[in-house]
C-alpha cells in the first residue's frame, strides 16, 4: 500500500475554483491506479475522477465532467484535482484513493489506500 495525504480542500465561492492534492509515499506509486472520491453529509462516498497509471485513461463523474481535471505527476508522486466553476452541490469531505489494480476505475472496491480526506465548502 501507499500513504496518501490531500491537502488544498477549504471554502470557496460558487463559480471560484480549488486545486487538491494528493501526496503519495511508496516507491510502487507510479504503478497504482488513483482516484478522487467525496462525501457529503448523510449520503454515500461517491466516486469523483480517476486517472490509470500512466494518465492514458481518465474518468469522470457526470456531475463533475467539464469543470473538474484530474491529472498525475509520476516523479513527484502527486494527484492533483483541479476544481473550477464550483456549486455548492460539490460541497463535501474529498478522498484520495489509489489501488494497485493499475487502470482507472469508478469502482470503490478496487481501492486499498485512502487518505484522511480534505474539506471542500461551496457558499451560494
Amino acid at each position: 500500500q501507499v500513504q496518501l495525504v490531500e491537502s488544498g480542500g477549504g471554502l470557496v465561492q460558487a463559480g471560484g475554483s480549488l486545486r487538491l492534492s494528493c501526496a503519495a509515499s511508496g516507491r510502487t506509486f507510479s504503478y497504482y491506479g488513483m482516484g478522487w472520491f467525496r462525501q457529503a453529509p448523510g449520503k454515500e462516498r461517491e466516486f469523483v475522477a480517476a486517472i490509470s497509471w500512466n494518465g492514458d485513461n481518465i474518468y469522470y463523474a457526470d456531475s463533475v465532467k467539464g469543470r473538474f481535471t484530474i491529472s498525475r505527476d509520476n516523479a513527484k508522486n502527486t494527484v492533483l484535482l483541479q476544481m473550477n466553476s464550483l456549486k455548492p452541490e460539490d460541497t463535501a469531505v474529498y478522498y484520495c484513493a489509489g489501488g494497485k489494480m493499475s487502470f482507472a476505475t469508478r469502482n470503490v472496491g478496487q481501492y486499498d489506500s485512502w487518505g484522511q480526506g480534505t474539506q471542500v465548502t461551496v457558499s451560494s
